[in-house]
C-alpha cells in the first residue's frame, strides 16, 4: 500500500507567520504534527509519503504513485482540504480524513471514502483490521480517551526538516479548565493524559538526531494541567537534557495560574522555556464569568503578565471581543490592557462558536448561530448573533477593526516591545548566535529600517535597546519582524 499523506494549506493568518518567515528563508512555522504521528501508526510494511502544501505542491506523480490519501486539518484548512479531496477523486485515490475538521464537520466531506475521527489510538486500529478485512467502514468514532503512552514517536524522516521554522512536540491532552467557547476539553477531556517521560526525552532525540538545533513547540493546549508530574518528573528531565544542547529552546500554552507558581515559573526557564501562550480573552469580569473562565477571574491579569515576563517567560496573549456582556467600552479596554501588560504578540479575534463546545449548544438553543466558523482567529467574522442588549453587529465589526489596527500600529507596537524588553528577564543559556540569524537582521534593516513605513520605531528601538538592554538585541528584532507580519494581517485583513 502506498499512502500518500497531505496536510492542506494554511492561509496566510495570524499563526502562519508567512511575512515573517521570509526574512529566516522559511516555508512554514510547524510540521504537520499529528499527520506525522499517525503515520507511524500504520503498518511499517505501507510506503509512506508526506505532502504538507504549506511548504511543498501537490504534485501529479505523488498522486499516481499513491494507492490512498491520509488527510487531516483544522477547520482554517477547510478550503484547500475541499480542493485537495476532489483532486485525490479525480485521481482515483481513496481518501481517509481524520482530524478536528473532520471530527467536527464529516458529514459535510461527501466525497470522503473513510473517516477515522476523535484520537487516532482508538479510531484507526478498527480502521486498518477492518480494511486488511477487505470490509472498512465509512466512519470510525470513539469517546474513549486513550492512554498517551501507547502512541508512537513521529516520523520526522518524512518531512523535510529545513523547511521549517519551529518543530513541534506532545506532551499531553486535555485541560482540567471548562471554557465554554474552547473545543479542547469537548475533543480531549477535563483530565490531562500526559506522556511518559521517556518517551518525550525519546522524541527530542530523534529530532536532535535528525539535525534539528532550533526550537520546538510543545503543542499540549494547557502544558501546567499536571503540574506535579510537569515539575517533578519532565522538567527536571528537561533541563538535564538541554545542558548539552543549549541550542534548543521551548516554547508552549499555559493557563494564568503559572503566575501564582514561582517555582514552577523558574523550573520552566530552567528547562529552556522562553515564551507561553496565555488566554486572557477579557479583562471584564462579567466576560469572564460568562464564558466560565473560572482560572482568569479574581485576578490582577496584568500583573499575572508582569511576574511571568519578569521571570524569563514571554507572555503571547489571545483576547476575544463579542462576549454578550461586551459594551462599546471593550475595545479601548481591550487596548489599554494589553498595551499596559505589555504584550506584544496580542491576538484578538471575535467570539465564535466551535461546534461541540458549551457556546455552540447554547446558542444553538437560542436560535443565534449564522453558520460555520472560518477558524481564522483575525479575520473579524463571527458566526454568533449578537445577544438583543448588547452590540449591534455592525459596531462590534467597526471596534474590533479599529482595535486591531490600533494595537499594529508601529507607534504601539513598538512601544509594546519596549515595555516587553524592560521587563523580560533572558534566560542564563541562549541559544548560539548563527549566520542565518545575521542575514534575517541585515533583511530587517533593508525591509523595515529602510522600506518599511515602521522604519523610525525601528531605530528607535534598536537605539533603546542597545542603549537600555543590549543583551535583548536579537529578540527586539524578532519582534520587530513579527510585527511587520502582524501588521500586514491585520492591514490585508481590514482596509
Amino acid at each position: 500500500m502506498n499512502v500518500l499523506l497531505i496536510s492542506p494549506e494554511v492561509p496566510d493568518t495570524f499563526w502562519s507567520f508567512k511575512h515573517a518567515l521570509k526574512f529566516i528563508r522559511k516555508r512554514a512555522a510547524l510540521p504537520p504534527l499529528g499527520l506525522l504521528t499517525v503515520a507511524a501508526m500504520l503498518p511499517e510494511e505501507w510506503e509512506k509519503r508526506l505532502a504538507d502544501l504549506n511548504v511543498t505542491t501537490l504534485k501529479d506523480p505523488d498522486l499516481t504513485w499513491a494507492d490512498c490519501a491520509f488527510i487531516s486539518g483544522m477547520a482554517i484548512q477547510r478550503k484547500s482540504a475541499k480542493a485537495v479531496i476532489a483532486r485525490c477523486k479525480a485521481a482515483g485515490i481513496k481518501v481517509v480524513a481524520g482530524g478536528p475538521l473532520f471530527t467536527t464537520e464529516w458529514e459535510h466531506f461527501l466525497e470522503v471514502d473513510h473517516f477515522v475521527l476523535n484520537e487516532a489510538e482508538v479510531t484507526l486500529p478498527p480502521f486498518l483490521a477492518d480494511l486488511a478485512a477487505g470490509r472498512p467502514k465509512r466512519v470510525y468514532t470513539s469517546a474513549e480517551f486513550p492512554d498517551l503512552t501507547r502512541t508512537p514517536a513521529p516520523l520526522w524522516h518524512l518531512a523535510n526538516l529545513r523547511r521549517y521554522a519551529t518543530m513541534s512536540i506532545q506532551y499531553s491532552r486535555g485541560c482540567p479548565f471548562n471554557c465554554d467557547f474552547c473545543s479542547v476539553t469537548a475533543l480531549f477531556g477535563h483530565r490531562p493524559r500526559l506522556k511518559s517521560t521517556d518517551q518525550v526525552i525519546a522524541e527530542l532525540d530523534s529530532l536532535y538526531r535528525a539535525g534539528w538545533r532550533r526550537g520546538v513547540f510543545f503543542v499540549d493546549d494547557n502544558l501546567i494541567g499536571n503540574q506535579r508530574r510537569l515539575k517533578a518528573e519532565l522538567l527536571p528531565a528537561l533541563t538535564k537534557w538541554r545542558q548539552v544542547r543549549p541550542e534548543i529552546t521551548f516554547s508552549t500554552e499555559a493557563s494564568i495560574n503559572l503566575a501564582d507558581d514561582p517555582d514552577l515559573m523558574r523550573m520552566m526557564v530552567a528547562a529552556g522555556f522562553d515564551t507561553v501562550f496565555i488566554g486572557i480573552e477579557t479583562p471584564d469580569e462579567r466576560c469572564l464569568a460568562e464564558c466560565g473562565k473560572v482560572q482568569n477571574r479574581n485576578r490582577d491579569l496584568s500583573e499575572n503578565v508582569r511576574r511571568i515576563q519578569c521571570s524569563g517567560l514571554q507572555v503571547q496573549g489571545g483576547f476575544i471581543v463579542g462576549f454578550d456582556h461586551d459594551s462599546e467600552s471593550v475595545f479601548k479596554r481591550q487596548f489599554d490592557f494589553i498595551q499596559h501588560s505589555g504584550i506584544v504578540t496580542a491576538m484578538v479575534g471575535m467570539l465564535q462558536a466551535v461546534p461541540g463546545t458549551r457556546l455552540f449548544r447554547r446558542l444553538e438553543a437560542e436560535g443565534r448561530l449564522l453558520g460555520k466558523t472560518s477558524g481564522d482567529n483575525v479575520d473579524g467574522t463571527t458566526n454568533i448573533v449578537p445577544h438583543p442588549g448588547g452590540m449591534s453587529l455592525q459596531k462590534l465589526h467597526t471596534g474590533y477593526r479599529n482595535l486591531l489596527r490600533q494595537l499594529y500600529a508601529p507607534k504601539h507596537y513598538y512601544g509594546r516591545v519596549r515595555k516587553l524588553l524592560h521587563d523580560y528577564r533572558l534566560p542564563q543559556i541562549k541559544p548560539p548566535l548563527r549566520l542565518s540569524n545575521i542575514m534575517a537582521f541585515l533583511r530587517s534593516v533593508f525591509h523595515l529600517g529602510v522600506l518599511g513605513r515602521e522604519r523610525f520605531q525601528y531605530w528607535k528601538l534598536l537605539a533603546w535597546t542597545c542603549v537600555r538592554r543590549p543583551a535583548h538585541l536579537p529578540l527586539a528584532v524578532t519582534l520587530a519582524v513579527y510585527g511587520h507580519h502582524f501588521r500586514k494581517i491585520a492591514e490585508d485583513r481590514h482596509r
